[in-house]
């Protein structure tokens, strides 16, 4: 048996052994977040949680400000484009991601006090936030290079390893520290890691372009990637301001208990990541071929994977939060059902959005994303910091679920519109399909919420789904194996 899988793994195209490895990282990255999730809400009080997490969501925010999340579509586009000067590219793209750091922080010292008070964190963690920045985008670079090459060895090792690294280190210095410091010190983790595990990618490419400033490919760069950042700055909004304007209205408790509800949910977003990994270069490649019209039915199979995974996880939801974290973080499950709806508009929107990226719509990208993103600020507001309405840190939740519901549909409004435009007016998807699929979702989602307070009937409707997934398990795989051959289709 062992040999036989040796021999099958073995005659795997490189393209294919390397998509696999990429989605086993993956799921191990999630996995290990999982497990490192119950530790820190142990060894953190909520208003620590509450402090660490708000620093993560400034984080994603301010990174795309300075870097202008150089090291994602462009560079991949880059990498491809200028094949033939692609280590040049490299070279000149670490260089600019390094002169747009220092010019940050050289800008950060100078209005310090201003920004500090803005976004509720000290000097010592603004100095961590940015050299940690610098060290995950060089990463990053180093890492696309890695994967358009399907050299898959190194980056999954060195990925798994830091991986386990910094919430490891993390949770050692949070002991050590003292109860003022211990959200400084697990970012110090994180930092310290990042710093050793991934600076020397920076060299390497360096090494290897010698050019540390190409005017040819900053100017591309800038002119692709700036009307994008209003698109990426709004996917950083839509997932952190509800945390940021929890802390700042209600408290660091309140935004603690949040983060864990929201860290239980989006683990779904590892079923996500592997579908769109999987479907995403089959789709660009269909699009090419001018033949969308069998983009619909993988799709609407992916959709209801997704979807079933996220009604088991809502009908567990109070099991998950006991599992992990205390019994003062059990509010949390209130708010995971939203959340956990949210992630299925996450995907949706993934399989309309690559048509734009395709064709290149970058205005369109920006229009829909930052739509919803100014949409999640007035909900929140209204709702989190408008006390006489009383809803509290689970209005957030639900306020999440409305703008990613509205954001996949703007994306499907102007996927219509592409399509009409560069594809001969092709109808991808059934949109009555798509509705139907989204109502029966949320209803079901929002009504197994009643049954938190009854336990014999929530474990009645787990049984259930048990039978039904054993009665249709042949299905069931049936399904996974034609989604994982897309990537040989795609190749």
């Amino acid at each position: 048996m062992i040999a036989k899988l040796k021999n099958k793994y073995t005659s795997m195209p490189t393209r294919v052994r390397a998509s696999l490895w990429f989605l086993i990282c993956n799921f191990t990255q999630k996995a290990i977040g999982m497990i490192s999730t119950p530790i820190f809400s142990r060894l953190l009080t909520p208003e620590q949680y509450g402090e660490y997490n708000v620093f993560q969501s400034w984080l994603s925010i301010v990174s795309i400000i300075i870097t202008l999340r150089l090291c994602y579509g462009v560079f991949l586009q880059g990498m491809v484009k200028f094949e033939d000067d692609s280590k040049v590219y490299a070279s000149s793209m670490q260089g600019l991601t390094l002169t747009l750091c220092t010019v940050w922080t050289i800008i950060y010292f100078i209005f310090r006090s201003y920004i500090n008070d803005m976004l509720s964190l000290n000097t010592t963690q603004m100095c961590y936030m940015i050299a940690l920045i610098w060290a995950t985008e060089t990463f990053q670079f180093w890492s696309t290079e890695q994967r358009v090459k399907n050299k898959y060895r190194l980056l999954v090792t060195l990925t798994i390893i830091v991986m386990i690294a910094q919430p490891a280190l993390g949770v050692v210095l949070v002991t050590m520290a003292d109860e003022a410091n211990k959200a400084t010190a697990r970012i110090l983790g994180m930092l310290i890691v990042s710093i050793v595990a991934n600076s020397w990618c920076f060299f390497v490419q360096m090494k290897r372009g010698k050019k540390f400033c190409s005017k040819k490919y900053w100017i591309y760069a800038l002119k692709f990637n700036l009307p994008l950042i209003p698109h990426y700055l709004s996917q950083s909004v839509l997932y952190g301001s509800d945390r940021i304007m929890i802390s700042r209205y209600i408290g660091d408790s309140a935004a603690g208990i949040y983060s864990l509800a929201y860290s239980v949910a989006v683990i779904m977003t590892m079923f996500n990541t592997a579908m769109t990994q999987t479907m995403g270069p089959w789709i660009y490649r269909k699009i090419k071929d001018r033949t969308p019209q069998d983009i619909a039915k993988v799709v609407y199979t992916a959709l209801l994977i997704i979807a079933a995974a996220n009604l088991i996880l809502i009908m567990m939801a109070p099991e998950a939060i006991a599992i992990f974290a205390p019994p003062k973080y059990a509010d949390a499950k209130w708010v995971v059902p939203p959340v956990a709806l949210s992630v299925f508009f996450m995907f949706m929107y993934d399989m309309f959005a690559a048509f734009q990226f395709y064709f290149e719509k970058s205005w369109f990208i920006m229009a829909a994303s930052v739509s919803g993103a100014v949409l999640n600020i007035v909900l929140n507001y209204f709702f989190i910091s408008t006390r006489w309405l009383n809803l509290g840190y689970v209005a957030a939740g639900y306020t999440t679920l409305i703008c990613y519901m509205l954001y996949a549909l703007g994306h499907y409004l102007c996927m219509r519109w592409v399509c009409k435009k560069h594809l001969d007016g092709a109808k991808v998807y059934d949109p009555k399909i798509l509705l139907g699929v989204s109502t029966v979702l949320v209803t079901a989602g929002l009504l197994l919420t009643l049954t938190y307070d009854l336990p014999v009937l929530r474990y009645c409707l787990v049984g259930v789904v048990l039978i039904l997934l054993i009665i249709f398990r042949k299905k069931i795989i049936g399904y996974a194996k034609k989604l994982v051959s897309l990537r040989k289709l795609a190749g």
